[in-house]
């Protein structure tokens, strides 16, 4: 009995312990399943984290290379005017003779209500001046509705502001109170989604909610025109309460190219120009920088070593209308220049060493410093830089300043410029903009540098936040973030990356086929035995030493090229699912190449030239902006292969070339996507 009942005992106790341990075992393997999961999606998050990330290093060097092209383009206007046998074709972009009474002082509203009308058949608002609150939020309801403001009402706005804005000095001072906050906004760039977003999120302007809006309100989006005129509009209703800085794309020369002057000329037909030719007159009279409480400076680029606060306070801003434009001093030594550099790289050379207004020399300390600090003899060219570099500057980590070689004007200034300024001003903060950043906002140089950019979506849908700051009587920054959601709501993560990184490929690859000669030409310099092949390494280093676009060339190498059993690249593959759109046979591959990436210029300069709008330039014409772009850039063309693309494609024979057409004929296509769209 006694045998059995321990027997029976030992039994108990063992499945007594199993079934405790069972439990146990349980919970444990649970523990474990939820680390590998929660291991999983920190790295598949962390991965998704790298792909934004070097997608939006895509899209950002992409624009600043695209801006270095639009400051040879200025370049080349005022090339032109020399050299053109017909100079009145180009000097209405660079001058107004024919609209200049739409400058002239003697102007007023009663002028535009006598020569224009407004028809009953217009539902949109009908302003009266002065302007009242009902008047702004009439246009506030009308431009959610997608309505236009008749030009009649955008000229006489126009008309308003300027005469407002004149009477505002170069740098304004504000105070805040214990009874109310500032706020601070970024680059808008159109985007009238977000203006209304900050406006439901934070109140609309008014005297007890005072804003300052911080240039770079227009081009790239597609209702620039309808933020100006809300902008405007509580500028002239709460004068004392709204804050306007003067952005670099608060400039003709730059709307040309990113949008604005376009948008402008197809809502506003028949009064385009006369609209166009006063904002260029509003856009110079913009302040330049805020300053709140004597402590927090506002400006839209950044500062340089010899950023003069004084200086800038007290010169004629108004007579710089594009800082396009630089002054005559500089415009003769970038002719001295082309005469020791004939290359093909040299409107590259001159945008970043001399546009920038700081040519490099080596002082006899032995040390590198900007030669602009060398050339305040002559009042316009300092004015110039002054006011180039704060509107186009950027901040970086290290010391000092240098030319801001990634934009082609400005510069890059380091925290012991900023500390320098801040000891001279007696400044506690500068609040900047011009930057996109993938949060709304970045804090730098000990906190004492704040970006903020306020256009949300700004590259893709979904690629970044906007942001805004409020700042309370103890002059602490709080931010606020938003993003505009219209499809990214429906997307995961993973979906919404992969949009980002799509679109950022496809630019990429459009630009890497632009120059395919040159590149091939550098891969050959690797490839001794023709193979085909390179190592990665030296692919990186061609890439980079053609394209100039400082990206991460190894971690995109998955994605833009085929890779041998043996690790090496099939350099060639990179060019294998483009092709220009519609190639023609009689024309040399390497013009039709340069016709292709430069097609964004000619299309600029062809739309200049076609005054009347047909869309039809004569072959004289056409031959001659070519050939003299060609000699600006020092490019290399035969005239033989030129006559012969001119004859191909003037279809019917009449001696007028449809540039959109031919335009739209030199572009890359994606075979790939031509497939799935057929």
């Amino acid at each position: 009995m006694g045998c059995n009942s321990s027997v029976a005992y030992r039994r108990s106790e063992k499945d007594y312990t199993a079934s405790m341990c069972t439990p146990l075992l349980s919970v444990l393997t649970a523990i474990r399943a939820a680390i590998l999961i929660q291991n999983w999606y920190r790295f598949t998050k962390a991965r998704l984290e790298t792909r934004r990330r070097y997608s939006l290093s895509i899209f950002q060097s992409i624009e600043y290379a695209d801006e270095q092209d639009q400051l040879q383009l200025a370049n080349f206007f005022t090339f032109m005017l020399d050299h053109c046998t017909h100079p009145d074709s180009v000097s209405h972009i660079l001058t107004s003779p024919a609209v200049s009474q739409v400058v002239d002082e003697g102007l007023s509203l009663t002028e535009f209500e006598n020569k224009i009308d407004v028809p009953d058949s217009y539902y949109g608002p009908r302003l009266s001046f002065p302007l009242t609150v009902e008047d702004a939020n009439a246009l506030l309801h009308a431009f959610r509705n997608e309505q236009l403001l008749h030009a009649r009402y955008v000229l006489q706005l126009l008309c308003e502001t300027r005469r407002v804005l004149k009477e505002m000095p170069n740098i304004t001072h504000l105070s805040t109170s214990y009874s109310k906050e500032i706020t601070v906004c970024g680059d808008l760039h159109g985007n009238l989604d977000d203006l209304l977003l900050i406006f439901y999120k934070n109140g609309l302007p008014s005297e007890q909610n005072p804003y300052v809006f911080n240039g770079d309100f227009v081009d790239r989006g597609k209702n620039s025109m309808e933020i100006l005129i809300i902008l405007f509009a509580f500028l002239l209703i709460y004068p004392n309460d709204l804050h306007l800085n003067r952005g670099n794309h608060e400039d003709y020369i730059m709307n040309l190219r990113y949008g604005f002057t376009k948008e402008v000329s197809k809502k506003y037909k028949d009064h385009g120009k006369l609209i166009l030719c006063l904002l260029r007159d509003v856009f110079s009279w913009l302040p330049l920088a805020t300053i709140i409480d004597s402590k927090v400076l506002i400006l839209h680029g950044g500062i340089s070593d010899t950023t003069d606060l004084d200086f800038l306070n007290a010169l004629e801003r108004s007579k710089l209308k594009s800082l396009m434009r630089p002054p005559k001093s500089v415009r003769d030594r970038q002719d001295q220049l082309k005469e020791r550099i004939p290359t093909t790289r040299l409107s590259k050379h001159i945008a970043n060493q001399n546009v920038a207004g700081k040519t490099q020399h080596i002082s006899s300390s032995g040390s590198t410093e900007p030669s602009g600090s060398n050339l305040p003899q002559d009042p316009a060219l300092k004015e110039w830089k002054q006011i180039l570099d704060i509107l186009w500057s950027d901040p970086r980590s290290q010391n000092g300043c240098t030319p801001n070689k990634s934009r082609g004007g400005g510069c890059y200034f380091g925290p012991d410029v900023t500390a320098k300024l801040f000891e001279r001003y007696n400044l506690k903060m500068l609040i900047r903009s011009h930057e996109f950043k993938p949060e709304g906002y970045e804090i730098s140089h000990d906190g004492k540098v704040i970006t903020i950019f306020s256009a949300s979506n700004y590259y893709e849908e979904g690629s970044n936040r906007g942001a805004y700051i409020k700042l309370n009587p103890e002059l602490i920054p709080r931010f606020v973030q938003y993003q505009v959601s219209k499809y990214t709501c429906r997307q995961n993560l993973q979906e919404r990356v992969g949009t980002i990184e799509s679109s950022a490929l496809k630019s990429l690859r459009e630009k890497i086929y632009a120059y395919r000669s040159e590149l091939t030409s550098a891969f050959a310099r690797y490839d001794l035995n023709s193979t085909g092949r390179i190592s990665v390494s030296d692919w990186a280093v061609a890439m980079e030493s053609v394209l100039q676009l400082e990206l991460p060339w190894r971690m995109l190498r998955t994605q833009l090229v085929q890779m041998t059993p043996n690790g090496e690249v099939d350099y060639m593959s990179c060019f294998y699912d483009l092709k220009i759109g519609q190639p023609t046979k009689q024309v040399q591959p390497a013009l039709v190449e340069t016709l292709c990436r430069y097609r964004r210029d000619l299309e600029i300069i062809f739309n200049i030239i076609d005054k009347d709008h047909s869309g039809l330039i004569s072959l004289e014409e056409f031959g001659q902006t070519w050939k003299l772009f060609a000699s600006h850039l020092g490019i290399d063309m035969y005239d033989e292969s030129l006559d012969k693309l001119v004859l191909s494609i003037d279809y019917n024979k009449d001696g007028h070339i449809d540039f959109n057409e031919f335009l739209e004929a030199f572009h890359v296509v994606h075979r790939l996507e031509k497939k799935a769209n057929s």
